[in-house]
Parts: C-alpha cells; structure tokens; sequence
C-alpha cells in the first residue's frame, strides 16, 4: 500500500495551533485553495488527518467517487468550547463549530476514532450509523521514541504538554505542593502559564524544548505523567503523551478513565487515579518513588501494552484493514 502526502502548511508557523479568529480563516481558505490545485489523481482512497475539519469539501471534490476517511482525534466543539473555553456554549461561534463538526463527520464515508469511548460521542455529535465509525490507536513515532528508560533519580516526575485545561494542570501543582520531596519537570506552553508564575520550588518550568529531545527527557525521568482533567473529554482520549512514554518504557501514571482503561492496566501497564485528584496523585507518586521494583514493573508492562496494541506495526496492520474493507 503507497501513501502519497497532499499538503497545504496552516500551522507551522504558529505556535498555539488552535487559535481562532480571522487570521486562522484566512489561512485555511488559502489552504484550501492549493489543495485544490495539482492534487493527485492516481489514488484509491483519501484520509483527511487531524485537524481537517475543514479540509472535507476539498477532500470530496479532490475524491469524486472514491471513498473519504475522516481521523479527526477530536471535535472542534470539544476543544474550542468545552475544554479551552474560547467560546460560550450555545453562543454563535459554538454553534457554527457544532455545525462544522457535523459536516465534516457526515462528509466521511469513514470515520477513524482513537478510543472506542470517543468513537461513541462522534456517533451522537453527528447522529452517524456507528458502522461508520471504527477505532485505531494513536501510537508513537518510533524512529524517535524508542524503549531506554534509565532514570537519574526515582523522585523526579516529568509532564510534557500544551498548559490546557484538559490536562489537569492545577491537580498536577497542588500534587506537587502536597509532596515537596519529589522534583516536578513541566515542559510545555498554552493558556494556562499564569499558574506556574508563583510555582513552588519542586517545581521546574521549561516552555519550549525541540521535538527530537523529548526521548532523552523520557528516558532520564523517573516517571511520566499523562492527563488529570475532569472534563468528558478528557475522560475519552489518550493523550500523545502516554503512547510516548509507554514506547520509551517509562512509568506512566495518568487519570483512571474509560479511554485510558481500553489500553493500560492499574498496577501493570501504568497506574491509573481519578481525575481531578491532587491527594490521589501525590500519593501514588510518592508510592512509585520508593518502590523500585513497582516502578520496573510499569516500565516492562507499559512496554508491552504499547507492543500489543499501539505499535506503528499493529496499527499500519488496523489502518491498511480500514482501508482495504473500504475499497
């Protein structure tokens, strides 16, 4: 199966990705007219990835009567309005991002969820015959990251994401004032800056590192830490973060959700707390910091949870069978 790679750049140049305005418009728009111009005509089927919402009329007219795949990760409901609150439920900004959700999802002949339980609220956000939707795991690019955990010291915790509210910033600060013993890295920018301005001394904040070095922060932490938000996204998703760090055979802990439990195991693969819960996390954290054998227990069994179910040769398996039952 070949792939070919049709595209137009928006985002490279900006570094919060999904902001919103007139600005974004405008580059979409010109996006869509240089998709639109030399596209390939020798192909079987087109995948519009994340975030293509509005890449689907260009997609269907650039596919006339071949099959389009949707992988959109999320809905711009979700992120603009629900989790970054950049606009008021109901209000008309959230209304015509509901609508564009449900086009662009009902443009699809398939759509490709990354959790079963997100698959699920594509099926009632679009009102889709969940025939039409089927799952395959995000994954990591393993050119990069590769299994080599060997930590510097079993008290260092490391968080590596956008500072949005879907990834529980606030538990992760107050877990870090609840256990000063333990060094907290954040690296990573977004809204929510302002909280680490009057950070605690266990606290280090690095907002920007290259790609390419994220394994090496992988590999040196004692432990990884994924998502603590409380809101129905996040109790969905697996964060890029987790399938990382599970690759890299580092000690995960993340929020117990029902999107996390369809890959990790409590005590096994990962350790799982409620969201939202800054206690909870501290005392786990502090639990794996003086158990050694617990925390390479974690490192093998996350490794093996990323071999079983989310390497990029299981999931180029599940992607070529999408495909192929489509044609």
């Amino acid at each position: 199966m070949g792939v070919i790679e049709h595209h137009a750049p928006v985002w490279e140049s900006q570094e919060h990705k999904w902001s919103a305005g007139l600005g974004a418009a405008a580059r979409l728009a010109a996006a869509q007219a240089r998709l639109l111009r030399g596209a390939p005509q020798n192909f079987d089927a087109v995948i519009v990835g994340y975030p293509g919402h509005a890449d689907l009329p260009a997609a269907r007219r650039v596919a006339r009567d071949r099959p389009v795949i949707f992988n959109p990760l999320v809905s711009l409901t979700d992120t603009l309005v629900e989790d970054r609150k950049r606009f008021r439920p109901g209000s008309l900004p959230a209304r015509i991002l509901r609508a564009i959700d449900r086009y662009a999802l009902r443009a699809a002949d398939l759509v490709v969820a990354d959790t079963e339980a997100n698959a699920s609220h594509l099926v009632g956000l679009a009102g889709l015959d969940p025939g039409r939707v089927r799952v395959c795991l995000v994954g990591a690019e393993e050119r990069l990251f590769q299994s080599g955990w060997r930590p510097e010291s079993p008290r260092d915790v490391l968080f590596i994401g956008k500072l949005i509210p879907l990834h529980g910033l606030e538990t992760i600060l107050a877990a870090a004032a609840l256990a000063p013993e333990l060094r907290f890295r954040i690296i990573g920018s977004g809204q929510l800056d302002g909280l680490l301005r009057k950070r605690r001394a266990n606290v280090e904040w690095i907002p920007w590192v290259e790609y390419a070095s994220l394994p090496g922060e992988l590999h040196q932490t004692g432990c990884s830490l994924g998502i603590f938000g409380t809101s129905a996204k996040a109790a969905r998703v697996i964060p890029n973060k987790a399938f990382q760090a599970l690759a890299c055979a580092t000690p995960l802990v993340t929020a117990d959700t029902p999107g996390a439990r369809e890959l990790l195991e409590d005590g096994e693969s990962a350790l799982l707390v409620p969201p939202g819960d800054p206690q909870a996390l501290a005392a786990v954290l502090r639990r794996l910091a003086g158990d050694p054998e617990l925390a390479h227990r974690l490192s093998r069994g996350g490794r093996s949870a990323y071999e079983a179910k989310a390497s990029e040769h299981v999931l180029g398996t599940r992607w070529r069978t999408l495909v192929e039952e489509l044609l």
